[in-house]
């Protein structure tokens, strides 16, 4: 079929479009085209065709609206099993932004507001909403938090990454301090994900399990490495719920909790030569190097020096994953990272209204994240992740 013949096709299906808004009609029609082109570019194949380039399939569609010049447009944006998927068009209205949005409409209709957050509202100009149009606007958002909170997992992670971070949120007319839990892993094709966010009203046992328990309803089975800090709760739940995983101490955590009982003074000595046992090339030279600072320092700062060796196998962990970059599953920086990020968002509000406007602005945060990541560059190589498991399974036979 020549250009021209395409182009043809195209006008009349547009001008034979019957509608009230024509103009409007059109401009539908055209994003559907744009969404089914780009989906069709990203999985190597048209809709029902047999390709060996492709690289993933269609999962339906996931209705989206899109406010323009025209009015409101109802998009049906295409999923996909696996990776994420954003309209090219679709960048000046962030769900992040729309869900902060939400989060100031709620303050205000749940009369818990401040005058933080009206100077918020009126930066982002709201200067009044209806009830109805806040509850159009967060159900739309809540639908897409919860696809996602609930979506299917793989069966097998390489590594995954456990931290919580406390939040100022209302519940029952009282504010308290909130734990919530974020969970990161890694795809045996190397790429990152957000597997979970969940609000806890403490850290234990208990609700780490049920955190866990989660992950595995949702389709996870196995993991080589868990990464945390050393709450006994977490601990506990990691050896039950991932039976044969390893667990890896973050070591910056520990890092901290040894050098609390190193005096002022002597802090920035102590310090610096205690972080050289993780930079060894390998284990062996890791534990002759500690070893070393023990004896250097043990009548000196004995609690320290007990704290380390109490702590020292736990923090040596990655090292039995010798493909991978041990910079990056040695700790828990990447997670402290998007915490960083999650708390940029999040301290323009102070105390959220009700958790489930702090899960709905966190959530539309992560899908962002999370689809920028499934596009991006894979965190670690297909190749080192083939070559580790290919030593997992040697060891195991």
């Amino acid at each position: 079929m020549t250009e021209s013949h395409t182009i043809k096709e195209l006008l009349e299906k547009l001008l034979s479009n019957d509608s009230n808004d024509p103009l409007r009609s059109i401009m539908h029609l055209l994003l559907q085209m744009i969404m089914d082109y780009e989906v069709a570019n990203k999985v190597g194949a048209q809709k029902g065709e047999h390709s060996t380039d492709r690289s993933t399939y269609l999962s339906g569609t996931r209705k989206r609206r899109f406010d323009s010049r025209l009015g409101t447009i109802n998009l049906e944006v295409p999923k996909l099993r696996k990776g994420g998927y954003v309209p090219s068009f679709v960048r000046e209205h962030k769900r992040s932004e729309q869900a902060l949005v939400s989060v100031v409409c709620e303050a205000y209709f749940n009369g818990v507001s401040t005058r933080k957050v009206e100077r918020l509202a009126h930066a982002l100009g709201i200067e009044s909403l209806s009830a109805s149009q806040v509850s159009e606007m967060t159900k739309e958002l809540d639908e897409r938090v919860k696809e996602f909170r609930d979506r299917d997992l793989e069966e097998e992670y390489a590594v995954l990454w456990v931290d919580a971070l406390y939040e100022k949120i209302r519940e029952n007319g009282r504010v308290q301090n909130m734990a919530v839990m974020v969970v990161k892993g890694i795809t045996m094709q190397g790429t990152a994900q957000i597997l979970a966010v969940e609000p806890m009203y403490n850290e234990s046992e208990e609700t780490y399990q049920i955190l866990f328990k989660g992950l595995k309803k949702r389709g996870l089975e196995r993991v080589w490495l868990v990464v945390s800090d050393a709450h006994q709760g977490l601990k506990n739940a990691i050896a039950k719920e991932f039976v044969g995983s390893s667990w890896q101490r973050c070591k910056v955590h520990f890092m901290r909790n040894i050098i609390a009982h190193v005096g002022h003074r002597n802090k920035e000595e102590f310090a610096s030569a205690l972080k050289h046992i993780w930079l060894q090339p390998d284990e062996e030279h890791a534990r002759a190097y500690a070893r070393s600072f023990m004896d250097q320092y043990e009548e000196k700062f004995p609690k320290a020096i007990k704290c380390l060796e109490e702590g020292l196998d736990d923090s040596l962990q990655f090292y039995q994953f010798s493909k991978i970059d041990h910079r990056k599953i040695a700790s828990t920086n990447t997670l402290e990272r998007l915490n960083r990020e999650i708390r940029r968002r999040t301290r323009v509000v102070g105390i959220f209204p009700n958790p489930d406007s702090y899960i709905r602005l966190v959530s539309s945060l992560l899908i962002e994240i999370d689809e920028e990541w499934q596009t991006g560059r894979a965190y670690i190589s297909v190749q080192a992740l083939t070559e580790q498991k290919q030593i997992i399974l040697s060891k195991a036979a």
